[in-house]
């Protein structure tokens, strides 16, 4: 074999070890996101101890991250490593999983924005104060959330077998 064909198939092995990691991390990413807004969602208490509204904060805290981390290996996988952008932006249930998976990165904004409040208190060896309609109300969207993000494999598995495509 002479060294071009042996540098295309090492190329080649490259790309394809490259895409399956850039796979791994979308998927795995996935998880964590979904992990951490169950450890969310069952954390969520009126009146929490110290102990459990720190878990809460650094739960969404995962969660934030490992949504930051599914987005960009979403967007690389779109881009250079998945089936090809017209692939995937020619078919309506793309679309439907990014606006799904945006209404809930925008639904997360509210519990976010609570759990950052709780730090100033929390730093000061205070409680955050939570009543029964906060944590109502936090139930509530984090159950819209997961939700959400549980329809996210079922779009994902239509569109990968073509669904939504317009006939070839």
């Amino acid at each position: 074999m002479d060294t071009v064909k042996l540098r295309l198939l090492l190329f080649s092995m490259g790309q394809v070890v490259t895409s399956a990691l850039v796979a791994y991390v979308h998927d795995l990413s996935f998880m964590v996101c979904f992990g951490a807004l169950v450890a969310e969602r069952q954390l969520i208490q009126p009146n929490p101890d110290r102990q459990q509204a720190i878990r809460m904060v650094v739960t969404d805290i995962v969660y934030g991250l490992a949504a930051l981390l599914l987005l960009g290996s979403g967007i690389l996988r779109v881009l250079y490593f998945g089936q090809g952008a017209g692939f995937y932006t020619h078919n309506p249930l793309f679309w439907t999983k990014v606006g799904v998976f945006l209404a809930a990165g925008a639904l997360s904004l509210y519990p976010t924005v609570t759990y950052i409040l709780w730090v100033v208190p929390l730093r000061k060896g205070e409680l955050p104060r939570v009543g029964e309609a906060l944590s109502t109300r936090l139930a509530w969207m984090i159950n819209v959330e997961l939700v959400g993000f549980a329809s996210i494999p079922l779009l994902a598995t239509l569109m990968a077998r073509g669904v939504g495509l317009p006939p070839a």
